[in-house]
């Protein structure tokens, strides 16, 4: 007779898990993200270093912390690794899954650990600048009280996928966001004792958060099942940026006044597969979201980083990063067959995606030098507009359109 084992199930969940993770962050950690997260990182620590040296004394560096602190925190997502099956099958057996959330909530909380770990490790010279007189006796003592509040917000929101009632869900996560931003602002000011009374609040909410979650008759199988698909599927939509997922479900959104500003298109048989992927990228996925971040991120490195020749080394890697990131737009519509019926060949449409993304590029380079001209840096401008221009070309023309066929 077949006995159901929880611990057994979740370490089989988790073995296919991590399969199924390690697949796809050997493509989104190839070589290209690589050199561009390295040089990244190294530019923001050395002006980071540069910023401090001349950090104002009324600079608000412990809101800046408890602020931090409070996003990683309020950020905790319970990964339970349940199947859209289990709604059916293991409804029967919801007595004896304690073992298996036992192991999800640790999974959750290592998996989670290492933001908290770069977090206090990025934070740890702003606090230190701020306040000549702290040790790092006090700042360890700061670490060891966010992980403990990791532990505490992860079981918040354990509980709070127990509960139905969406109002409560999203009034509590206010609540707990507010409170671990005071206990954290406190701390960094070393105002121990109004800590310990946001702590105690902080302790009375999770105690509210337990006893509505026991009032509720049995897990919220739904709302857990939806939760864990909408983690996976984020992942997916990542990964979907460097490799093919099968597994993605692709959102589609209307963004009518998006479409209006694409622009007319002839109707004419060679501009088929052009309409197709203008709206494409106007209404699918996260294409048109992760462009605009892009633009913005990039321009704001170009305003603030003092250094000329870092402006335009930032500015060619956001371009990069951008174009790099688009390519796999050519592969979008691999599932759907009705395209193969098209009597159009392979090479228009390959040709097609390129002048696109060309466009988009140009766009962007176009903004970027905008910025530099706004600076009143016209040598800056043209270099971005002649070398972003050319490195789109060969980059699109040539690398991207190797790799296409």
């Amino acid at each position: 007779m077949f006995e159901f084992n929880a611990r057994e199930l979740f370490a089989k969940r988790f073995s296919r898990h991590m399969r199924e993770l390690s697949r796809y962050l050997r493509y989104i950690f190839n070589g290209h993200i690589a050199f561009a997260m390295l040089f990244f990182v190294s530019a923001l620590a050395y002006y980071y270093k540069t910023w401090l040296d001349k950090l104002p004394a009324d600079f608000p560096a412990a809101a800046v912390i408890g602020f931090v602190f409070a996003v990683v925190l309020v950020f905790s997502p319970v990964r339970t690794l349940l199947k859209e099956a289990d709604l059916v099958f293991l409804l029967a057996s919801e007595q004896k899954m304690k073992p298996y959330f036992n192991r999800a909530l640790l999974y959750s909380f290592v998996s989670q650990l290492y933001l908290s770990i770069v977090a206090a490790a990025a934070l740890g010279p702003l606090y230190f600048a701020s306040r000549p007189d702290a040790t790092g006796r006090t700042y360890l003592l700061i670490i060891i009280v966010l992980v403990i509040f990791k532990i505490w917000n992860l079981f918040a929101a354990w509980q709070l996928r127990q509960i139905r009632s969406q109002s409560y869900r999203r009034s509590e996560t206010v609540i707990r966001a507010m409170l671990d931003f005071m206990v954290f602002w406190m701390l960094a000011k070393g105002e121990i004792l109004f800590a310990g009374l946001a702590t105690l609040l902080f302790g009375i909410l999770i105690v509210s958060d337990i006893f509505f979650a026991r009032k509720e008759a049995g897990l919220n199988w739904e709302y857990l099942v939806a939760k864990e698909q909408a983690g996976m599927q984020a992942f997916y939509r990542f990964a979907n940026l460097f490799a093919d997922v099968p597994h993605l479900k692709d959102r589609v959104k209307r963004r009518n006044w998006l479409v209006s500003l694409i622009g007319r298109i002839p109707f004419q048989k060679e501009n088929s597969f052009d309409y197709l992927y203008r709206r494409t990228i106007a209404r699918s996925g996260d294409y048109f979201g992760m462009y605009v971040r892009l633009i913005v991120l990039g321009g704001l490195a170009i305003w603030f980083i003092p250094n000329f020749i870092m402006k335009l080394m930032f500015a060619l890697l956001f371009l990069y990063m951008a174009i790099f990131q688009l390519v796999p737009l050519y592969k979008h519509h691999r599932t759907i067959l009705w395209l193969d019926i098209y009597p159009l060949s392979e090479e228009l449409r390959r040709k097609s995606v390129l002048q696109l993304l060309f466009r988009m590029a140009i766009l962007q380079v176009v903004l970027f030098a905008a910025v530099f001209a706004v600076q009143t840096l016209w040598f800056g401008s043209v270099i971005v507009l002649v070398g972003g221009a050319l490195f789109s070309y060969l980059f699109l023309f040539y690398y991207a359109a190797e790799k296409m066929k």
